[in-house]
C-alpha cells in the first residue's frame, strides 16, 4: 500500500501595504495533534511561534513560496498570491497526492487540489500552513523594521494602520512598499 500525502496551503500578507506575500504548503505527520490547529489570526503572537515550532517538528515536508512587493506591483496581488502558492507546493520535498488550499482560487499546478473558503478555520493542514506562514512573514517584517524603524513594521507588519499611513506621509514609501496599492499608487 502506498502512502497518500495531503498538503495544506495558505498565504499571509495579501492586504499589506509593504512586504511580500508568503505562502506555506505543509504535509503533517499522522501523529500531530490536529486539535491544536486553528486559524493563525485567533492566536497571540507568542502562541503562534510556539505552535509553529511544534508544527515544523511534526511535519513530513514544508514548502515556502514568496512574491515580493515588486512582483505584486508587476502582476497584481491576486496573481502574486497564486505564484507564491505554486512556489510553496513546488518547494515541498514530497509531492502531495492532494492539496487543500485556503480561498476560492488555486494555483496552476499538476497536483489534485480543492479550495476551501475559510479553510484555515476547518482544515488542520491549512491551519498549520497559516500559522507557519504568519510567523515567517512577521519575522520578515520585524527584520525590515530594524532596517527602516521609522515605519514601525514590527508593530503593524505592513498593514495600513494609522501609524503606518502617518509614517508614509512623513518619510515617503520605502523600497519594500507596494506602489500598486492605494494610497501609494496615487
Amino acid at each position: 500500500m502506498t502512502s497518500q500525502f495531503l498538503a495544506g496551503v495558505d498565504e499571509v500578507g495579501r492586504g499589506c501595504l509593504a512586504g511580500p506575500v508568503i505562502s506555506v504548503a505543509i504535509i503533517l505527520k499522522d501523529t500531530i495533534d490536529r486539535s491544536l490547529m486553528v486559524d493563525s489570526k485567533k492566536l497571540t503572537a507568542p502562541r503562534r511561534v510556539k505552535l509553529a515550532n511544534y508544527i515544523l517538528g511534526n511535519s513530513l515536508s514544508v514548502g515556502v513560496g514568496e512574491s515580493n512587493n515588486h512582483q505584486i506591483d508587476e502582476v497584481n496581488i491576486h496573481n502574486a498570491t497564486l505564484i507564491s502558492m505554486k512556489r510553496a507546493l513546488t518547494n515541498l520535498d514530497l509531492k502531495p497526492d492532494m492539496a487543500y488550499i485556503d480561498g476560492i482560487y488555486k494555483p496552476d499546478i499538476d497536483i489534485s487540489s480543492k479550495c476551501f473558503i475559510q479553510g484555515d478555520n476547518i482544515i488542520p493542514e491549512i491551519s498549520a500552513a497559516s500559522i507557519v506562514a504568519k510567523v515567517l512573514r512577521d519575522n520578515i517584517m520585524i527584520r525590515l523594521d530594524k532596517m527602516f524603524p521609522v515605519y514601525g513594521f514590527s508593530r503593524h507588519k505592513g498593514y495600513g494602520t494609522k501609524e503606518h499611513m502617518h509614517a508614509i506621509e512623513l518619510f515617503g514609501p520605502s523600497v519594500y512598499h507596494r506602489f500598486s496599492f492605494a494610497p501609494l499608487k496615487n
